[in-house]
């Protein structure tokens, strides 16, 4: 068996997106003859909380918790946090990129380095697995890298220079950023990303990087929680449409809620069989764009719910939404949603522009392509989804491409990666 020192600020109970990765990962380690230890937050103020996904993990498995001094900690007696406004979380991004480099978790990684030292004094590890967001995360485990000599494996969920959602507000700052990820890269001694435009970008950006220094481990889904989850009943005979998540910057239900809009104008005898479903932690927005387009007969709020029941969601609709639209980089961006989608093997209606997203989907198979920010587009795309529908002829999609994606199988392909690694510092 080989011993592992997994760090990852954002773990279960914290719920969102962000966690399911490394969860997955850890989950399966023990299957693959690695044993994980967890180096994690301790409590924190989120936007969602899922206490039910810590029962995934083996019970051996040891969960260490540090608490820090970053906003997330001071919140903790808040518990769950309502999502904010866009407009307020702008700023409250901005003011955090103009004083933190390269994140608001640096205070957290300074007292998780203590833990750490402590730990790999303590006992014998293999290896140092550390996912970000966030980056400072990744400088954490360069510096135990040098002071124990232990391999370290780093895991991309996002870009670190170029990240969608940053704004560099000074040349300081976007130097900054870059020449410490060169630092991460230089210490780094294998490299995970999400998607191939992932690994295109660093190559490009970092010339000393080899293609063999980055492997794509992509996102995933697991089969026992879709064997776990219910199928929910209809309560009419109405198709129902299914988007998760949350909307921020780009990803906007605009264009789509504006496309339904104009589709009811003209067909009403259509919009009125569709119910639009919102699963996720939303701001205001949603709200005020169904009133702004006379919508709220159609579209039904679910909020924030546990992994579980978001699944079942899924599984019990006719058709998945999926919006990413025109920004920066944003063809690097890898939802993972659309792989729990795949899961529920149901058809998607997908709005992206090109990148690694549109990639997945067009394998997929049953897949609705329109482009992100068109109305015309995207309102024939929902004339030809009804249709189907209606006539029993919505796409299957491709089997084998789908089971590519089980999270056992990724973090098989993981594990032997890790042993290479392990191998070639013998």
């Amino acid at each position: 068996m080989f011993k592992v020192l997994v760090i990852a600020y954002y773990f279960p109970p914290m719920g969102l997106s962000g966690v399911q990765r490394i969860l997955k990962f850890v989950k399966y380690f023990p299957k693959n003859k690695w044993i994980p230890t967890i180096l994690t937050s301790g409590a924190t103020g989120y936007f969602a909380h899922d206490p039910e996904l810590l029962k995934e993990i083996d019970a051996n498995v040891s969960i260490i918790r540090v608490n820090g001094n970053e906003l997330n900690a001071k919140l903790s007696s808040f518990g769950t946090l309502k999502m904010p406004s866009e407009a307020t979380r702008k700023i409250i991004n901005r003011i955090n990129q103009f004083f933190n480099i390269p994140d608001n978790k640096v205070s957290w990684t300074k007292k998780a380095l203590i833990e750490a030292r402590k730990l790999l004094s303590d006992e014998h590890f293999d290896l140092i697995f550390v996912t970000a967001p966030p980056f400072s995360a990744f400088l954490l485990g360069t510096i135990l890298k040098k002071e124990f000599k232990i391999p370290l494996a780093i895991d991309y969920r996002d870009l670190w220079y170029g990240y969608q959602f940053s704004k560099y507000l000074t040349p300081y700052h976007a130097y900054k950023h870059k020449k410490l990820e060169y630092g991460v890269l230089k210490a780094a001694d294998k490299i995970f990303v999400t998607n191939r435009r992932i690994k295109e970008n660093q190559l490009e950006n970092y010339k000393f990087l080899d293609s063999n220094d980055i492997v794509i481990i992509p996102h995933g889904y697991d089969p026992p929680d879709f064997e776990a989850a219910p199928i929910i009943k209809k309560k009419n005979n109405k198709m129902i449409l299914t988007y998760t998540g949350s909307f921020y910057e780009f990803i906007t239900p605009k264009y789509f809620l504006k496309a339904f809009a104009l589709l009811k104008k003209e067909r009403k005898d259509i919009t009125d069989n569709i119910e639009l479903h919102f699963v996720g932690a939303q701001t205001k927005e949603l709200r005020k764009l169904s009133v702004k387009y006379v919508l709220e007969d159609n579209v039904k709020e679910f909020g924030y719910l546990t992994h579980i029941e978001s699944v079942a969601k899924i599984k019990s609709s006719d058709v998945l939404w999926l919006m990413v639209g025109y920004g920066k980089n944003s063809d690097t961006i890898s939802s993972g949603k659309l792989f729990e989608y795949f899961g529920a093997r149901k058809p998607i209606l997908a709005c992206l522009p090109e990148g690694a997203l549109k990639s997945y989907v067009v394998q997929y198979g049953a897949t609705y392509l329109s482009d992100p920010e068109n109305i015309q587009n995207i309102k024939e795309s929902l004339m030809k989804i009804y249709s189907d529908y209606q006539l029993g002829n919505l796409p299957i999609p491709e089997e084998e491409f789908i089971e590519k994606f089980r999270r056992d199988f990724l973090t098989e392909q993981l594990t032997k990666e890790l042993q290479f690694m392990v191998k070639n510092t013998l």
